[in-house]
């Protein structure tokens, strides 16, 4: 599925969960002013056993209180969704941490858990996100699951089992899985359904709390029949509630269901290797505990996993999943029906398959320059798109940086350093005022990294600078809330230190705060309203310009590269002429196209693209730009749009 119609498509099947979240509220609103008024009626002298006229019974009680009642079941579950909408709002990272999760530290040496992050790392680069943290699930079955607002604050979760028990393919085809559910949008419909689904499950839980009350003395305290009303109605609430539960869950499964299908299919285009998905799932079927999950709070997040959690009752109807056997047989049509037990080895991979240098894997020759692979009006086709052509991009980046950088990216105080080694500037002078800034702002011994590191740095190009980025994000997420703090504080003072900002700067600063602050101050919601680029013609032009003015060197040639943008938008073209040398502007234009509906962000970036392949090439700066671009606009673009020269 295209990137943006999947993300229209999350978007419109959050509005049909909340119509159907507003359905069942509406059914738990009559079957609970039954139940108090069927109560109330029992406790009083006109009750329903001496009224000749059992419709009479309710309907001779009084308006107010049946607004009372219904007020109070609206109020309840919104606070009980609320409370639990709160709880899981800084994303991923809590849920892992619900089910007993351990972060995967970027610098581990353990080699399992290093071959996972370096499957994880080189599909993240491919795709263009940013590379998510992993989390170890102490759960000795295969499964996983990608849980997250935005892939900004999305992370995996992995279960030991699936560590020790899935070789490389098998790992990458879990793992490919787990991001197609990010790039869908799926992880933040689930994480929404979750809050939801608590505020049915709050009226049964109410219900709970009354029957238990009663077990502990309060038929004793009472006096005998008085307690029996008291006691239907807890009754009654635990069934309301859970009879709510049951149908939540069934529009929990559906939607789950036809979701895993779905991300099956894109993991095997990720990897062009069926075998290591299907071999995955053929492993959970000849895995004693299978796919299972003992923690209490799995269940709760049953919709989230890679495999089925729990044995549900009715499994045609609750199952989270497709039956096991109907997903490798999508994969596989001429499955012989074998599974695969605990040490049996995988069949061989084919040849050719990508994987990153030093991990078992064979290493991909690193492309001695960057050119664009695909033409202007394909760009936004590669927006979200993982395929072979990006993994083995992505891992030729990877294996063409020094290994020595590549380490630091892994480490959170050397992380700190590649960071600022980025930004010193090529000049002496300069470069010494922000050493001596950072010898006494940076935290002790961080310094040390940076004069160690900035020789490697200074030699590359945007694109592999701009991979360390992602690389070192992970590890940059591991800071306490202080210690990122302080190192925004000291990117921003080194980017300001010639007091003008270079357009690599602007660029990392960007991907920087983009990646980074959601994981520390909670996933940010941005409210798309605008259906047209004409509502939002200004801040286009602005964006249009910049690309323009940084890739084309006399005002003719700029104004021939924006009419070609603008005309892809319907615009007349307009150049922006006025200076922006702090990036201002362009800042305050990209924050207005990020409320762009997903349908109308690939035309934007179709003609950001053709402004920046007007001459028919791409420069460094405008290659860092167009990336930052889609990275604002939440447009994750993966390195398949370069391609190796000749």
């Amino acid at each position: 599925m295209n990137f943006f119609r999947a993300q229209d498509d999350a978007k419109r099947k959050t509005w049909r969960l909340a119509l159907l979240f507003a359905a069942a509220v509406g059914s738990l609103i009559v079957l609970t002013n039954l139940l108090l008024m069927g109560v109330y009626r029992w406790t009083t002298d006109v009750g329903v056993a001496t009224s000749p006229d059992a419709t009479a019974a309710f309907t001779n009680v009084p308006t107010e209180q049946w607004l009372i009642v219904t007020a109070a079941v609206v109020a309840v579950v919104g606070i009980a969704s609320l409370y639990k909408y709160l709880v899981i709002r800084d994303g991923g990272k809590t849920i892992a941490e619900a089910l007993g999760g351990r972060r995967i530290n970027a610098n581990t040496t353990d080699p399992a858990e290093r071959r996972l992050l370096n499957v994880v790392e080189e599909m993240a680069i491919a795709s263009g996100t940013a590379v998510p943290p992993v989390y170890l699930i102490p759960e000795h079955s295969i499964n996983a699951f990608a849980a997250g607002f935005t892939p900004d604050d999305a992370v995996i979760g992995i279960n030991q089992g699936t560590l020790d028990q899935l070789n490389r393919d098998e790992l990458q085809g879990v793992v490919g899985h787990e991001f197609s559910h990010i790039l869908n949008g799926d992880s933040r419909i689930n994480l929404r359904l979750i809050a939801m689904l608590h505020g049915i499950l709050f009226i049964g839980i109410i219900g709970y709390g009354i029957l238990r009350g009663m077990a502990h003395g309060g038929n004793r305290r009472s006096g005998g029949n008085a307690a029996v009303p008291v006691m239907a109605l807890g009754l009654g609430l635990l069934i309301i509630g859970y009879s709510g539960t049951f149908f939540g869950n069934l529009i929990k499964a559906a939607v789950s269901r036809q979701r895993e299908y779905l991300a099956d299919a894109a993991a095997v285009q990720f990897t062009r290797n069926p075998s290591g998905l299907a071999n995955a799932l053929k492993r959970i079927g000849g895995l004693p505990v299978g796919s299972t999950m003992s923690g209490s709070n799995a269940r709760e997040i049953s919709h989230m996993f890679f495999g089925q959690c729990s044995r549900p009752f009715f499994s045609g109807l609750m199952s989270t999943h497709p039956p096991l056997e109907d997903r490798i047989r999508a994969i596989e049509p001429r499955w012989d029906g074998r599974l695969l037990e605990r040490g049996q080895p995988s069949p061989t991979r084919p040849a050719g398959a990508a994987g990153f240098a030093g991990t078992g894997a064979a290493g991909i020759q690193a492309p001695g320059g960057i050119s664009v692979g695909v033409p202007a009006e394909s760009i936004a086709d590669e927006v979200g798109r993982l395929d072979q052509t990006s993994l083995d991009n992505a891992v030729g980046i990877i294996a063409s940086i020094d290994p020595k950088l590549r380490e630091a990216a892994h480490d959170p105080w050397s992380g700190r350093g590649l960071i600022y080694a980025t930004l010193t500037h090529a000049d002496g002078y300069a470069r010494d005022r922000q050493l001596a800034y950072l010898e006494e702002n940076a935290e002790p011994g961080v310094p040390e990294h940076v004069f160690r590191l900035v020789p490697a740095v200074r030699h590359l190009d945007e694109p592999r600078k701009l991979a360390l980025v992602e690389m070192a994000v992970p590890a940059l997420k591991e800071l306490s809330d202080p210690q990122f703090r302080r190192f925004i504080d000291n990117v921003v003072a080194m980017i300001r230190s010639d007091r003008q900002i270079d357009l690599f700067e602007w660029v990392m600063h960007r991907l920087l705060i983009k990646e980074l602050r959601p994981h520390f101050d909670g996933p940010e919601r941005i409210r798309a309203r605008y259906r047209s680029p004409d509502q939002v013609a200004d801040a286009a032009l602005t964006v249009l310009s910049a690309l323009a003015r940084s890739g084309h060197g006399d005002v003719g040639a700029q104004a021939k590269a924006l009419a070609t943008g603008a005309e892809l938008l319907d615009l007349a073209p307009r150049m922006d002429t006025e200076d922006d040398p702090n990036f201002v502007r362009l800042g305050q234009a990209l924050w207005q196209l990020r409320h762009l509906k997903p349908l109308v962000k690939p035309r934007v970036l179709k003609a950001c693209a053709a402004v920046a392949l007007a001459d028919g090439q791409v420069s460094g700066r405008e290659g860092a730009l167009l990336q930052g671009i889609a990275a604002t606009l939440d447009c994750p673009l993966p390195p398949s749009i370069y391609a190796p020269k000749s």
